[in-house]
Parts: C-alpha cells; sequence; structure tokens
C-alpha cells in the first residue's frame, strides 16, 4: 500500500505538473507552494515536514522561488535562527492557481466513489500521517 500511494503522489505531481505548465515550476516547487497557499508562513523545518523532505534538501527549491520573486525568508520573530518562509503576492497568486489546480484533479479522481470509500481512505491517510 506505502509503495502505491508513493506512486500515486508522483503521478499526482506529474499531472499537477503538465497541467500547470503555464507557472513554468518543477514539481518541488508546485508542493512547496501547495503547501503554503494557506497564506500561513512555515518555518523551514515545518514547511520540509509537510512535503516530506529535509530542510537542507528543500534550501534549492526555496532558492528558486525566491529569487522568482514567490516567497520571502527572514528569521523568525524571537528566534533568529529559525527561518520563516512567507507568500509574496505572486506567490499568493500562483498557491492559489495551484490549490485550484489539486482541488480540481481531487475532484476528478474521487468523483466515483462511495461515502464510505472516501471515509476509508481518509482514515488510512490519517494513520499514516500520524507515523
Amino acid at each position: 500500500m506505502i509503495l502505491g500511494l508513493q506512486r500515486a503522489t508522483h503521478a499526482t505531481l506529474q499531472l499537477l505538473t503538465a497541467e500547470l505548465v503555464d507557472l513554468d515550476l518543477t514539481p518541488s516547487e508546485i508542493n512547496a507552494l501547495g503547501n503554503l497557499a494557506d497564506g500561513r508562513g512555515r518555518t523551514v523545518s515545518e514547511l520540509g515536514r509537510a512535503i516530506g523532505t529535509r530542510p537542507t534538501t528543500l534550501t534549492s527549491v526555496l532558492d528558486r522561488l525566491e529569487r522568482r520573486g514567490h516567497i520571502t525568508r527572514a528569521a523568525r520573530a524571537g528566534d533568529r535562527r529559525s527561518v520563516l518562509v512567507e507568500l509574496t503576492p505572486s506567490g499568493r497568486a500562483a498557491a492559489e492557481t495551484i490549490r485550484r489546480a489539486i482541488e480540481g484533479l481531487e475532484q476528478r479522481a474521487l468523483a466515483g466513489l462511495p461515502p464510505e470509500a472516501l471515509a476509508g481512505f481518509h482514515a488510512v491517510l490519517r494513520a499514516l500521517a500520524e507515523l
């Protein structure tokens, strides 16, 4: 089941990348902006946990997003060792486009499933996330 979930994640990011080709973002950049789409700033560590990568690996993704003007990074108030990642106006626009694409993909993928199957799916996701 875990391998299937990993394959589904990869396929989903590839579909989103193709659908969002006009944004000219990599799957990793789409993943990062998608996780910031709620508008809440996150530390690099928090964002890394959310997207499943180490902060050191995430740095190059954030460098590219910052160069493109989609995010800012600044020392977190009260903890200069902690870096807070926040969306800029162009980042919010891109993140909103990504959020809508994710919602559309989810609706298409899950449209034919009965409510009890969806409930089971959500239960599995929660269990895995709690590991």
